[in-house]
């Protein structure tokens, strides 16, 4: 099998409408199926309500609304004969095994032989679905356990049965990869797999602490959120987003499913989680669970899980974690989380010495390797450091000798690992620039080689290995091989800043001299989201208009330089990649950006206007001042790539790159291509404008359009930019629209207005209409 024609999913409720749309993403037709309506005469409408709800569901489910077209709604009466033109079909109804055993006797009567039959079961065994099924079903039978919202969760768990095809195996791994973007675990069938095994472990610690210990819902949101590298949801956020339901179901898998396991009293839900189960509190889906929303403002109330009484969410503070989070790098940050001994420090420390136990303890019952139950705490519930990456950062000997003096067993493995003299989980073995990593083999108690992953280029182990060309606190110049300079940004949030703007000149060069081709690639969550808007302010309030003009005119030459390098710039974009930022991959000679990009001009929401050579850029790019008046002045972001393409962000010729962890090759690659016919270009004197100072972009309809007065004001100054010079030339410079830019986002930084809104961004994160 080179491809998949269409692909069935059974099942449209919340996870069988998301991986139907994620496939839509893909580009893959979706014969979505469900039971027939007991309600309306239409039959179809169970799965048509999936797919709206999909639709709906914010963060989108799509790349884009028009992806729809790729979903064929159906039911299980009408349309089950339908499934024998699917390659693969994927079963996503409820966790039950007599319901699915029973749908899947039924597909497996009109199935074509060949096709691959898949399970999106949690956490029931594969060996009690399949048994009974032919021979032929079982070799195309495995679990492709996708994370919700399957759009966005990195992690697809892949469970062979034990009779799978090796080849099926294979195709199936590598099309979730490349075409749906995901990061493939490998899983043994155990009870809730490898995720939601250590993962639902996490939750019931931190539910079992915050009962001992007389811990606030608010209070453990707040130690286990961002603070320790992991996401906004935190642990009562999240029962609330997955349901409060499904957590007590995964709890019970492992009660009821794995008798053996030491720490299985664990799985045994709270009283309060029960209660609110019964109350029919199960989290976002029913409007309520830990968290719910009340009157107009929607003002945020946390239940008190003593009374299972509501009150408006307290916001916390425990000292010594707020100067802990003044350490911007994570490892340092944990280490004296954990070793400061106030409440947060107690809490954190129980949670982690149990949670590291719990997951060495697990080995080799759910996995062989330490590797695989890293990435899948990394991947599906989006942790920066899995366990045993956790246990390194804070430091292996130390953490283990603190648990032995407290009087907790160490498993066996980790006791044999000790005496082996291992100093981590993992070790740097790099060779002659060849980045490798080794990771301890608890079974056999030696090291091993991290295998590579062709198509995957990680920055950090190349630095490691190879060191950089030049660099400073804002950005690296690092050889990727085959003749690719790679200027990495970071930083703080990879702001452009002095820093930024000096390698981007600095890598120029280096390209010129010994290289093919550059790409600009980024570190973190977000690919840049602009400049640093708290310098900007500053020097606005202290009227140092000197210092304004100089770094936007150092931040445009920059961009001119990018534009007209002597070697051809790759930009690889991804995540939020907005103001500055976007402005850097527009004078890119070619974009490779991630199928999550969010792209565009926010300046207007904060009283500026684009500085960079965004406004040229864009006028350039669509051809059109209207349409980048309305694309810039509404601060229009892209919620995809896809969109980004429709909207005149991307062009035709860049390219898109649906696994994130594949983007820096496929820029390389990319770049590489691009360089074999790249000749420079040089700035442009011929650009047509309406020469009218922009009162043709103003009317009608445009004062009508604003919220306040000021933004009718932000809107003249970018009407002016896109509309040419006032005194009525009809062709400009691109130089001439850049003095344009600087002179209007100067204007407006003088004006006391865009001050309250650059200050109430920096204070709320939410613009202000003033």
């Amino acid at each position: 099998m080179q491809t998949l024609r269409r692909v069935a999913v059974l099942g449209a409720g919340t996870m069988g409408s998301r991986i139907a749309a994620h496939f839509a993403n893909a580009g893959v037709p979706v014969l979505l199926l469900d039971i027939v309506s007991p309600v309306t005469p239409d039959r179809n409408a169970t799965a048509v309500r999936g797919i709206d709800s999909a639709l709906k569901q914010r963060p989108g489910a799509f790349f884009t609304a028009e992806r729809t077209a790729l979903l064929s709604p159906g039911n299980f009466e009408d349309d089950l004969g339908k499934i024998g033109e699917c390659d693969w079909i994927v079963e996503a109804v409820v966790e039950n095994l007599d319901v699915k055993r029973a749908l899947w006797r039924k597909v497996a009567g009109v199935r074509s032989n060949g096709s691959i039959v898949s399970t999106n079961t949690s956490g029931i065994p594969l060996a009690r679905i399949a048994e009974g099924f032919s021979e032929e079903f079982r070799r195309h039978f495995l679990g492709t356990h996708f994370f919700n919202p399957p759009r966005y969760l990195h992690l697809v768990e892949m469970i062979p049965g034990a009779e799978t095809d090796p080849e099926v195996l294979r195709f199936t791994a590598d099309f979730c990869d490349r075409r749906l973007g995901k990061g493939v675990v490998l899983c043994k069938d155990t009870p809730n797999f490898i995720a939601n095994r250590i993962g639902s472990f996490f939750g019931a610690t931190a539910c079992k602490i915050m009962v001992e210990d007389g811990y606030t819902v608010e209070e453990v949101d707040a130690l286990t959120g961002p603070l320790i590298g992991l996401p906004n949801s935190a642990t009562f956020r999240l029962f609330d987003i997955v349901g409060l339901d499904v957590w007590a179901l995964v709890f019970g898998n492992v009660y009821q499913l794995a008798p053996d396991d030491p720490w299985r009293e664990r799985f045994v839900p709270p009283d309060f989680l029960t209660k609110m189960i019964e109350s029919g509190w199960l989290g976002e889906k029913s409007g309520q669970g830990f968290y719910k929303r009340v009157g107009k403002e929607k003002e945020i109330h946390a239940v008190d899980w003593k009374t299972l009484e509501y009150h408006p969410a307290r916001k916390v503070r425990f000292p010594a974690a707020e100067e802990a989070r003044k350490i911007e790098e994570l490892t340092g940050r944990l280490r004296t989380l954990v070793s400061s001994g106030d409440r947060a420090s107690v809490f954190l420390w129980k949670l982690y010495r149990d949670y590291l136990l719990y997951a060495a303890g697990r080995l080799p019952e759910i996995s062989n390797r330490i590797v695989e139950i890293d990435r899948a705490m990394r991947w599906g519930y989006a942790h920066n450091l899995g366990p045993f990456e956790l246990w390194d950062a804070l430091g292996f000997e130390n953490t283990a000798r603190r648990i032995e003096r407290e009087g907790g067993p160490l498993p066996p493995r980790v006791e044999a690992m000790l005496a082996a003299g291992a100093k981590s989980f993992y070790r740097a073995a790099d060779e002659s620039g060849r980045p490798r990593t080794e990771y301890f083999d608890l079974t056999a108690s030696v090291y091993r080689e991290v295998e590579e992953r062709p198509g995957v280029v990680e920055l950090a182990p190349l630095k490691r290995a190879r060191g950089v060309l030049k660099g400073n606190a804002g950005a690296s110049l690092i050889d990727l091989g085959d003749g690719v300079l790679c200027l990495e940004l970071h930083g703080k949030s990879n702001l452009l800043g002095h820093d930024q703007i000096e390698m981007i000149h600095a890598g120029i060069k280096e390209a010129k001299r010994n290289f093919e081709a550059m790409i600009v690639a980024g570190v973190g969550e977000n690919f840049c989201t602009g400049t640093d808007l708290a310098q900007i302010l500053t020097r606005a309030q202290n009227r140092n208009w000197s210092e304004i003009d100089g770094f936007i005119g150092r931040l445009q030459q920059a961009n001119m330089a990018l534009k007209y390098s002597a070697r051809s710039v790759i930009a690889a974009p991804y995540g939020r990649t907005s103001g500055a930022g976007f402005e850097l991959a527009l004078h890119s000679a070619r974009v490779q950006a991630s199928a999550e990009l969010y792209a565009g001009f926010l300046e207007t929401a904060v009283g500026l206007i684009p500085a960079g050579g965004g406004s040229k850029e864009m006028l350039l790019r669509l051809g059109d001042a209207r349409k980048a008046f309305e694309l810039i002045g509404m601060a229009r972001v892209s919620g995809s790539s896809e969109e980004a393409r429709s909207l005149g962000l991307l062009r035709i010729e860049d390219g898109v790159t649906m696994n994130p962890e594949r983007l820096i090759a496929d820029a390389k690659a990319l770049a590489l291509s691009v360089a074999r016919g790249y000749e420079p270009g040089a700035p442009r004197n011929d650009i047509p404008v309406a020469g009218d100072g922009g009162e043709s972009l103003m009317e009608p309809g445009a004062a009508g359009e604003r919220e306040t007065e000021y933004d009718l004001v932000i809107a003249r100054k970018l009407a002016l930019v896109l509309g040419g010079s006032p005194v009525g030339r009809r062709m400009l410079s691109e130089q001439d629209l850049l003095d344009l830019e600087r002179e209007g986002f100067l204007s407006l930084c003088g004006d006391p207005k865009t001050q309250e809104r650059i200050e109430h961004m920096l204070r709320t994160g939410k613009p202000l209409h003033n």
